[in-house]
């Protein structure tokens, strides 16, 4: 369809390597020995355990609850025991560890029972948004945010434009190029079942002209109720935000979402995910994965979930040489990693094996503005790294440092070598952990105050009573008012003392 485009700001024109891994079928990677399941594999509060050491599970059955409504089910990825919960390294760009459950696969890999829905159009929206919920699906793009959440701003506010994405626009990442050709029928039908679960008016699916054998087999399988969109190529397109200017010349507002106005986005992969998961009754347990960079035979994988990183790259003819970094990702918004026995998780599209990562020291800053020209959010990335660097939070704000994407546009294009998007990174878990503690303290004081002024509340409610229902005469009432009143302003004034205290230890 011929469709006006418009441009985004900034951006990079850059090789994309995915010829490496893009023209060879995808494998299906052999059980590991074990399978480790982080309790936090998406934005949002990490899932419970239902499980204990030295439980039985099958394939498909939920390991850990959802707690709350941004929070999603684990499930097993395949029949085993339980053989450890604990705190195993996870993708973390500090090599964290988080609570994990660790499964010793049987090698039966038998499914628990399902249920699969074979007419996605005959059941109400809500009801379906519950199914993609409790299957686990979580955005596969990269961002990890749970499915069903943007499912549900669809059916509370009007959508006009459902965009699924497909703009698979970092170097050397071609897991969804892969999917798309191997199984377009689950693109196509995960697509059209979430503008019903969304009530969209409109629909798009968004790629670019580097993919177009994917193209080929989507335009194969769509009607006209999907428009099928191919874009020049251009870093990060992929975007959000960029690709909804590109389509459609609209701007998400700063601090808004794109449901504001009235747009949806999912990722190609996760549509794939919700078709399994409703028609099939499958739940998230295993993606695409691409292995590239320096192996032997790069290509993709359809991993389970949990599969050490190691045990991925050792399918494409891994060896482990001096000078090599492990990227999980791609080159310009991956995270290094120095540990390979962390496991694959949803948000894994890529392990990238490169020695030409950058090894040089950083220079002092010559403000040359090139970042400037090439950030695709129109931010002052100079002005952010001084302040990051300065732990200048409060500046940060005034800059809309959380409106970067961490694209790293403008750490590629720096001449000094300084990697700026790490200093962004840094400073934004910081000030999320501050609001995180803050936000502890001024609850933890509102109950000390709520409960200090409800005793103090019940012991006038005594006084009165007690004064109330004594026969003793002007005199003694007056005094015993006044006795009242003084042990009320004492309570006050030791209140005042603690509270005082409490700010002081802040």
């Amino acid at each position: 369809m011929n469709r006006e485009l418009y441009p985004f700001p900034g951006g990079l024109q850059i090789p994309p390597h995915k010829e490496l891994s893009n023209a060879k079928t995808s494998l299906i990677t052999p059980l590991p020995d074990s399978i480790i399941l982080p309790l936090q594999q998406h934005i949002g509060t990490p899932a419970v355990p239902l499980v204990k050491t030295g439980d039985k599970v099958l394939k498909g059955q939920i390991i850990a609850r959802a707690d709350g409504y941004v929070s999603v089910p684990v499930h097993a990825s395949t029949s085993g025991k339980i053989i450890d919960i604990g705190n195993y390294t996870v993708p973390d760009p500090l090599g964290l560890k988080a609570p994990c459950i660790v499964i010793e696969p049987d090698g039966d890999d038998v499914w628990f029972e399902i249920k699969p829905t074979h007419d996605y159009a005959s059941i109400d929206p809500k009801d379906l948004q519950d199914v993609i919920r409790e299957a686990g699906i979580v955005g596969l793009g990269g961002a990890g945010f749970p499915a069903h959440v943007k499912l549900r701003e669809g059916t509370e506010s009007a959508v006009d434009t459902l965009i699924i994405n497909a703009v698979e626009c970092e170097p050397f990442i071609s897991c969804d190029d892969r999917l798309i050709r191997e199984k377009p029928g689950y693109i196509v039908n995960g697509t059209r079942m979430i503008r019903h679960a969304i009530q969209a008016k409109h629909c798009v699916i968004a790629l670019e002209a580097d993919m177009p054998e994917a193209y080929a087999a989507l335009k194969e399988l769509i009607d006209d109720d999907i428009d099928l969109i191919q874009l020049p190529v251009k870093y990060p397109q992929g975007g959000e935000r960029q690709l909804i200017k590109v389509l459609t010349g609209m701007e998400v507002p700063s601090g808004g979402l794109p449901i504001h106005i009235g747009i949806v986005m999912h990722n190609a992969a996760t549509a794939a995910a919700a078709y399994r998961a409703v028609i099939r009754g499958e739940p998230l347990i295993s993606r695409y994965v691409t292995v590239s960079g320096e192996v032997n035979d790069p290509r993709n994988l359809q991993v389970l979930l949990g599969t050490p990183v190691k045990h991925c790259a050792d399918q494409c003819g891994y060896e482990d040489k001096e000078g090599q970094a492990i990227i999980l990702g791609g080159p310009m918004m991956g995270m290094y990693v120095n540990n390979m026995h962390m496991p694959v998780i949803k948000t894994t599209n890529c392990v990238l094996v490169t020695s030409t990562y950058n090894k040089s020291p950083e220079m002092p800053c010559i403000r040359c503005g090139q970042c400037v020209d090439v950030c695709p959010e129109k931010l002052l990335p100079q002005q952010l790294f001084w302040h990051a660097h300065a732990k200048n939070y409060d500046r940060l704000r005034e800059y809309h440092l959380f409106d970067c994407i961490e694209c790293g546009c403008c750490s590629f294009v720096c001449p000094s070598n300084i990697r700026l998007v790490q200093y962004y990174r840094k400073a934004k878990r910081q000030i999320t952990q501050d609001e995180q503690t803050r936000s502890g303290a001024d609850h933890a004081r509102e109950r000390f105050i709520a409960r200090n002024a409800r005793l103090a509340r019940e012991e006038q409610t005594q006084n009165n009573e007690l004064l109330a229902g004594s026969d003793i005469g002007e005199l003694d009432k007056q005094a015993f008012i006044q006795a009242a009143v003084e042990r009320t302003r004492a309570k006050r004034a030791q209140l005042g003392k603690q509270e005082n205290s409490d700010d002081d230890q802040e």
